[in-house]
């Protein structure tokens, strides 16, 4: 291994809980829908990408206003998480701190533009990562866009941490090992290797 490759949610914070008030008060704000959306919801929901989770949210809207109304939730949910941080997992900094000093990190996520580097200012973060991609920033899913993160960096021995069979699914089209963060939203059946906390991955290699 060479490099490590994160995703975000459910793997370095969760921010379910924070991003579903910020969403419920946006819709009840600035729409005509009161809904209620819960962090139980969108434990379900975050690894897919923004038309996937709009469309579930929003299924009699037409597909035009499911991505307007996605958009208006992600503009108040940056908003909120940078007035509020959402927590990250347990010995996160200390863990990337070791890393960091053995390996360029990254992250990949399936969110939209600007919300990798809300976590980045929120948590302070920033110095301890080499590059992020997303397919707000690129219109690529995630396989192509960790595949994008391998070539750009000239990465050799990459390996993904992420918590979903989504991102399994994403490594296995990449050609990058996998590494599950049991500890996060989903659930995967074969993943290469298994962490049952962050501070695992120090030893893990």
């Amino acid at each position: 291994m060479d490099s490590i490759i994160f995703d975000v949610d459910g793997t370095l914070w969760d921010s379910t809980e924070i991003v579903a008030k910020a969403w419920t008060k946006v819709l009840a704000e600035q729409t005509d829908l009161h809904m209620v959306i819960t962090s139980a919801r969108l434990h379900q929901l975050f690894g897919q990408t923004l038309p996937d989770i709009a469309r579930q949210l929003f299924p009699d809207e037409t597909t035009e206003r499911q991505l307007e109304l996605i958009d208006l939730c992600c503009e108040e949910e940056h908003r909120t998480l940078l007035k509020t941080p959402a927590p990250t997992y347990p010995g996160l900094e200390d863990t990337l701190k070791i890393l960091s000093k053995k390996y360029p990190l990254y992250i990949v996520s399936n969110c939209e533009a600007g919300y990798i580097e809300t976590f980045l200012e929120a948590t302070g973060l920033k110095a301890y990562f080499q590059g992020h991609l997303c397919p707000g920033d690129t219109q690529n899913a995630k396989a192509a866009n960790i595949r994008q993160i391998v070539q750009d960096y000239h990465l050799k021995e990459p390996v993904y941490v992420g918590d979903t069979d989504g991102d399994y699914r994403a490594c296995q089209k990449a050609g990058v090992p996998f590494v599950f963060a049991s500890y996060g939203f989903g659930q995967v059946d074969t993943p290469d290797y298994t962490i049952e906390q962050l501070k695992d991955l120090v030893f893990l290699f």
